[in-house]
């Protein structure tokens, strides 16, 4: 004759986040605060990469329009990026309202100049949230970040490039005209002394 097993076992308590879904390991307010304002960022310099990319259509320069419409693109991903980590670690995404973008410039150098800005102000906030996180001691985090900020510094490279281009070609027509086929063939990139 077999005896019953014990059947009364204590419930498992798993923490979850405000949205009720379960995490392994809770967040500070704090990193939870700017992460949620890092990611309102990245969908603003979104809208920013498309304001500016409607002011080089509007002037013909393909390439240039081409390339920021790209970008913007690309900064929504990265908004997408941090959202879906604040869904994986148990957090609710809180979208702020978007501020209409700037969309006049004098020229292509402020244009320009003006991304450069707001790549090197996103890789600013990227490096707080590795600081915060490090402080926190959320371990998860920091290794999260290690790849955004790796990304952030080839995205504030390919933006310095392009304005030293753009510098360099002191708004002469023909100059920007070629900048603007390189960037329409995809073939204005940083130089690079690796093999």
């Amino acid at each position: 004759m077999t005896q019953p097993l014990a059947t009364s076992q204590a419930a498992v308590s798993v923490p979850t986040g405000p949205a009720g879904r379960a995490m392994a390991e809770p967040m500070s307010a704090e990193l939870i605060g700017v992460l949620q304002a890092h990611l309102n960022m990245e969908r603003q310099s979104s809208a920013a990469y498309f304001a500016a990319a409607v002011w080089f259509a509007e002037r013909e320069l393909v390439g240039f329009a081409e390339h920021l419409r790209d970008e913007a693109k690309q900064e929504q991903e990265h908004a997408a990026k941090f959202a879906d980590y604040l869904i994986s670690r148990g957090q609710t995404v809180e979208l702020d309202t978007i501020e209409p973008p700037r969309q006049q410039w004098a020229d292509v150098e402020e244009v320009i100049a003006t991304v450069f800005r707001m790549e090197a102000d996103v890789t600013a906030s990227v490096l707080q949230l590795y600081a915060t996180a490090e402080r926190d001691s959320d371990v998860r985090s920091t290794v999260f970040f290690d790849g955004v900020i790796d990304e952030q510094r080839l995205s504030e490279h390919e933006a310095a490039y392009l304005l030293g281009r753009v510098k360099f070609a002191a708004n002469q027509p023909a100059a920007l005209m070629i900048i603007d086929a390189e960037l329409r063939e995809e073939e204005a990139k940083p130089a690079s002394l690796q093999s």
